[in-house]
C-alpha cells in the first residue's frame, strides 16, 4: 500500500528507517488539516468548515 503512496509514502518509508516515530502524528495532523481546507474550498460545505476555526 505505501508504494501506492508515491511521495507520502517515501516520507513515511523515511522516517520509519530513521526512526523519527515521533514525526508521525504531525505529519498525520498537518495531512488532515490540508484536505479539511481542500475540502472547505471546493464544495458547499465550506462555510460550515470556517466556523471550526
Amino acid at each position: 500500500m505505501i508504494k501506492r503512496l508515491g511521495i507520502l509514502g517515501e516520507l513515511f518509508r523515511f522516517i520509519w528507517a530513521q526512526k523519527l516515530y515521533w514525526m508521525i502524528p504531525l505529519l498525520v495532523i498537518l495531512i488532515l488539516v490540508i484536505a479539511i481546507s481542500l475540502l472547505g474550498q471546493a464544495t458547499a460545505v465550506g462555510p460550515f468548515i470556517y466556523t471550526l476555526f
